[in-house]
């Protein structure tokens, strides 16, 4: 997904290409379990955080721009997408949460449990009902996955690229900043 570069490579269908990603970040939650409780973990978990991260947002950007919108035209059932769109944004406000937060802190492991629950109750309803839906909509998913792809790949050279100085300032290092000293 967006920080490893790969794309879905012959992926046939947008369904396909959509359960790749799932499965992706499936692991990378079982990546960060794996870690609790092994000692230097916390780089290796800020990694990996940040990977995720990524990768959920950039899925819901192509969820959000190209998916939903097929199928809710195809099909006409708005409540259903627009509760998928109110589950992309609980994600995106957790994502931000640990997007500021470091392995350790007081609440980075039950932000992180409740993404995931979250997560993984998201992709039940998309596998199941919209799934379903996709496959029984007069939609093109062939050429849907096609688009997908193309704004997948948009979407990583966008997260690949350096990160600009603003106002003369460089930008850090890495993507969080360092520990505050204690108070």
């Amino acid at each position: 997904m967006a920080s490893t570069g790969n794309h879905q490579e012959g992926i046939t269908d947008a369904l396909a290409l959509l359960r790749a990603e799932h499965e992706h970040v499936r692991q990378l939650f079982a990546r960060c379990a794996g870690l609790h409780g092994l000692e230097d973990a916390e780089e290796m978990m800020a990694e990996l955080v940040d990977e995720l991260c990524d990768a959920l947002v950039t899925h819901t950007m192509l969820e959000e721009e190209l998916f939903y919108p097929a199928l809710r035209a195809a099909s006409g059932d708005d409540e259903l997408y627009d509760d998928a769109e109110l589950e992309h944004a609980g994600a995106r406000e957790l994502i931000s949460q640990l997007e500021v937060m470091y392995p350790g802190d007081e609440h980075f492991d039950a932000t992180l449990a409740v993404l995931a629950e979250e997560i993984a109750h998201h992709i039940a309803l998309e596998e199941s009902e919209i799934f379903e839906q996709a496959r029984a909509a007069n939609v093109d998913l062939v050429e849907l996955g096609h688009r997908l792809a193309l704004r997948r790949a948009q979407l990583d050279d966008d997260l690949a690229a350096p990160p600009l100085a603003i106002d003369g300032a460089e930008p850090h290092e890495g993507r969080r900043t360092p520990p505050r000293a204690p108070d």
